[in-house]
């Protein structure tokens, strides 16, 4: 500032509209220079005092889609126009920190009168829960463009992040490969050996002798053999864990999350199958449940009740779980019990839980290990730190596989795998289920 009226002073002074006199007087050219810039200054604050930013100007924050973990979703911050003239700003948007950023949060726009222009970036939630945005920052200028202003718009706003439907999807893809495309557009049931009758046809060498229709073979003189298909509307009652077990973290989640989508993987399996799938999430205490149904607004309902849950830092109640679905579900069912093992306590509790269950529902224990431990014992050590992993994972491979076998001992299933293979390892077993007609 002071430069600029140095040079407008020696400008009036090379005109002769400032006196020479006055040019030497150092102390008087300070005082103009010091008031020259207080005006300036006091019109600045004036100017940015009395500026707002125009009522006929909207910005609003828009998301492309719902939140899922690990599916990135555009966030945009639209700018709307409405004035007669072009208007210049910055808009930095406050976005969760703890969502992974793709692209700026921040841009200069030029907004034309009467249009629009947006900011687009993109945020990937690493985990399920509910996050908080901020407010939309605001840099403009004042009315005399004297200064830049800022300002805070819109309201906070809280954003759920649901289970990735899609990954879901996905496992049940894999798992069932055609058949999921044939029971969804179709809605044929894949034959088995329920107890619906389908049709006859000729002996096949192989076919159970219980299924030779006597009458039909003594008619047609050749063995007949009949064909059953996969019964419809039965009931699936999967029950969550939401233990201390589950907290541990394989890679980049924890096994409650691995659980989590592959549950959903097999409700939407079984909606496709024509069964009704319910869901029970449990503690110390139940947590949520969903009594059995099938579509679309039931899956909805599942990611509503799954998206806030996490596993808590104490062992979990499994006679109160099945004590709640024996109340609670008298249809017979096949109730899925998505949890982990590794000592004999907890295994004792679930074993002398499960008769809670039995005979009227046909129990399936799934445990989540945190490795292939069975890889690991596969290579002699080489050292004796080796030899020692070796041991606990042997002895950990004997509990798991000892109170696996008193599952199956009382008439239930049994499955143990890792997080990786999880989801389509238990749709392939809830198909041989149907197949063989175990409801």
């Amino acid at each position: 500032m002071r430069f600029a009226f140095s040079k407008l002073f020696y400008a009036l002074l090379a005109v002769g509209l400032v006196p020479l006199s006055l040019s030497w007087n150092r102390p008087v050219l300070r005082w103009l220079a010091l008031a020259y810039d207080l005006v300036l200054l006091a019109v600045a604050i004036f100017d940015g005092w009395n500026s707002k930013l125009p009522g006929r100007v909207r910005i609003e924050r828009h998301f492309g889609g719902r939140f899922a973990v690990g599916a990135e979703t555009e966030v945009r911050i639209e700018v709307a126009n409405h004035m007669p003239r072009d208007l210049s700003l910055v808009v930095k948007d406050e976005y969760p920190p703890q969502l992974k950023l793709a692209g700026a949060r921040e841009a200069r726009l030029h907004v034309e009168a009467q249009t629009s222009s947006s900011l687009a970036y993109g945020l990937t939630p690493p985990k399920r829960g509910r996050f908080e945005f901020g407010l939309i920052a605001v840099r403009f200028l004042s009315r005399w463009r004297l200064v830049w202003k800022q300002a805070r718009v819109g309201e906070p706003i809280g954003v759920k992040v649901y289970p990735n439907m899609r990954r879901a999807r996905e496992a049940e893809l894999k798992a069932l490969g055609a058949r999921s495309f044939v029971a969804a557009r179709r809605k044929s049931q894949w034959r088995g050996e329920g107890r619906d009758f389908e049709s006859l046809r000729d002996y096949v060498r192989g076919d159970e002798m219980r299924h030779i229709s006597w009458t039909a073979t003594a008619r047609r003189g050749k063995l007949v053999t009949r064909q059953y298909q996969m019964e419809r509307d039965q009931t699936i009652l999967i029950a969550l864990d939401a233990g201390r077990l589950m907290t541990a973290r394989i890679e980049n989640e924890t096994k409650l999350d691995s659980a989590v989508h592959a549950a959903l993987a097999l409700m939407s399996a079984a909606a496709r199958a024509g069964d009704n799938a319910g869901l029970l999430v449990f503690g110390r205490k139940i947590k949520a449940f969903l009594p059995p149904k099938r579509g679309a607004e039931h899956l909805d309902a599942a990611l509503e009740a799954l998206y806030a849950i996490e596993p808590e830092m104490i062992e979990p109640s499994y006679s109160r779980a099945f004590e709640f679905i024996s109340a609670n579900s008298r249809r017979r069912a096949l109730v899925v019990v998505i949890t982990d093992l590794v000592d004999e306590e907890g295994s004792r509790e679930l074993l002398s839980s499960l008769k809670l269950l039995r005979p009227r529902h046909l129990p399936l224990v799934v445990t989540i290990a945190d490795r292939d431990l069975k890889a690991v014992v596969r290579e002699p050590p080489e050292d004796v730190r080796e030899m020692f992993t070796q041991s606990v994972a042997e002895e950990i491979i004997h509990l798991r596989e000892a109170a696996l076998r008193l599952v199956e001992s009382q008439g239930g299933l049994a499955l143990d795998v890792t997080a990786a293979v999880l989801a389509p390892k238990l749709l392939e077993t809830y198909l041989r289920v149907k197949e063989r007609g175990l409801l």
